[in-house]
């Protein structure tokens, strides 16, 4: 077998897979160069430098494995080695410590003004009044995002003598005890943390999730911490609160382009920033590079790789059957994540039908994938399901059922929150997934659209009008409705597809109408 590495990774680590393979490193080689020579290479091994992009993916006809030795795939083409049945491995957990004392150190820095002072000092001056800090001890701290960075960081602030607050729905109550982490609202954590420090991976729905009307909660003495992901701030917001010395500080790793020099952020002496070294540690490097050659020699030895973050091998005989059911599995997780609400304590999947006879560990694997899609820093597939619920303390209990009264397949998800229970139901109907049932109600969705509106209310004339004369005035078309009900003037769900979101604007005077109980926008 023949390893190509084309970032600098730890010899402590590549000095294990010399020992079954031939590994050449060929450090700083450009694309062009990288895709002459790729052919002849079983497994390619970068950390992130390296943009392995598709062109590189199709020149690579032999390789069976691309290692990240790291946490993010950013510079992976994922769907294009998924594609070629080429397994991306990374090294999720292989900074987590490094990572953690980062945050905690940008932390004490921002409450002792260390940079800063430091800078004083070497620069020739002696100020000691101006640098007047603050203790942590009895302080609270919000983390937002209990995974495995999140985690560690709350039973560090704890070893300080700090009050920890945390917002993750995806953490059961007992991994929550454990961490001695007090679970609340997002809302609870901006009005009463007196440092804030995020954990959350950067989408669509979590760009730019700090912004004006969240600092506008905060105390004026909070301090906030990123060190997960570039993006997650409002720059330009975080600039008007430090001007207007609404935030007391920040301290940013992080940067949604990447390398920069510059950032409106800069200017301001309460802030402190360093570039990316949340990862930089002899020893994550080294974690993470072992990491990474241990799953490249699993796969060459033909077994599974723990941290595979594509889709796994499907037999042939099974690949026409599952697939369908896996974008089935994988839409009612996302619905059900987006129509639960408080605290999550447990999580039941039941397959009825044809696909019970199935192995259901790819199934299991696309529900997980669907409720933490936005919340975990991972990406969960069949390797890493099981792995991933377990470090979150979720238990998800499954059901099988070879008879299926109302169609030939079906899986139903239930779970159970502090707030009530949520069950979505889906099945494959001219092979494409169609949600069929929300908690008591029937109805018939195909999730073909962007935006739903999903909302609760009693059965009378003329809401329905209401509703769509909010969207009407909002100019946002409707494209298809669904409507439920239990009885005749009774409790009824409506589901509108929308070209576009409501604003929160709209979904207030939603929620305003007389017989509206509830009203989720959810993306599908």
């Amino acid at each position: 077998m023949k390893v190509l590495v084309t970032d600098h990774l730890s010899e402590e680590g590549l000095s294990i897979l010399r020992e079954c393979a031939e590994v050449d490193a060929k450090v700083g080689l450009k694309a062009e160069e990288i895709i002459k020579i790729i052919g002849e290479y079983d497994a390619l091994l970068v950390r992130s430098q390296t943009k392995v992009t598709a062109d590189i993916i199709q020149a690579g006809k032999k390789l069976q494995v691309i290692g990240r030795a790291g946490v993010g795939i950013d510079n992976i083409d994922v769907e294009a080695a998924t594609r070629c049945g080429i397994i991306v491995v990374n090294a999720p957990t292989g900074n987590t410590v490094s990572a953690a004392e980062h945050t905690i150190a940008l932390m004490l820095s921002l409450a002792r003004h260390i940079p800063a002072a430091n800078a004083s000092l070497k620069g020739g001056l002696w100020r000691r009044n101006d640098f007047m800090g603050i203790e942590v001890r009895g302080k609270t701290l919000g983390v937002i995002g209990l995974g495995n960075v999140g985690s560690e960081v709350a039973q560090r602030a704890r070893g300080l003598q700090m009050r920890v607050i945390g917002f993750d729905p995806f953490i059961s109550a007992d991994r929550a005890a454990k961490l001695n982490v007090e679970v609340v609202p997002m809302e609870q954590i901006y009005k009463e943390a007196d440092f804030i420090t995020l954990h959350i991976p950067l989408t669509s729905q979590t760009k730019g999730m700090v912004g004006a009307k969240e600092i506008a909660m905060m105390k004026p003495t909070v301090r906030i911490i990123n060190c997960a992901r570039g993006g997650l701030i409002d720059d330009n917001a975080l600039v008007e609160a430090l001007k207007a010395k609404k935030v007391a500080g920040a301290a940013i790793d992080v940067f949604e382009k990447e390398p920069t020099t510059a950032s409106p952020v800069f200017q301001f002496e309460n802030v402190i920033v360093t570039p990316h070294l949340g990862a930089s540690t002899e020893e994550a490097q080294v974690t993470a590079t072992k990491d990474v050659v241990n799953q490249v020699i699993d796969v060459f030895k033909g077994e599974p790789a723990r941290y595979a973050v594509n889709a796994p091998f499907i037999p042939a005989e099974t690949l026409a059957t599952l697939i369908p059911y896996c974008r089935v599995a994988t839409t009612v997780g996302k619905l059900v994540r987006q129509l639960a609400q408080g605290q999550v304590n447990s999580v039941k999947v039941r397959y009825e039908g044809e696909i019970s006879e199935y192995d259901t560990n790819v199934l299991k694997a696309s529900i997980i994938g669907g409720l933490l899609e936005g919340i975990s820093e991972e990406r969960v597939n069949i390797v890493n399901a099981n792995l991933v619920a377990t470090r979150r303390g979720l238990v998800v209990v499954e059901q099988k059922d070879q008879a299926c009264s109302n169609y030939n397949s079906m899986i139903t998800v239930e779970v159970v929150t502090s707030a009530g229970a949520v069950t979505v139901g889906g099945t494959v109907l001219n092979d494409e997934p169609h949600i069929v049932r929300v908690n008591s109600y029937w109805l018939d969705i195909v999730p073909t659209g962007n935006y739903f509106l999903f909302s609760d209310h009693r059965d009378r004339p003329g809401l329905i009008g209401a509703v769509g004369k909010i969207t009407g005035d909002a100019d946002i078309n409707i494209s298809s409705m669904h409507l439920g009900r239990l009885k005749s003037r009774g409790q009824a769900l409506m589901v509108l597809a929308l070209d576009e979101p409501l604003t929160e604007k709209h979904m207030k005077q939603v929620m305003a109408l007389p017989d509206v109980y509830t009203a989720n926008l959810v993306k599908l």
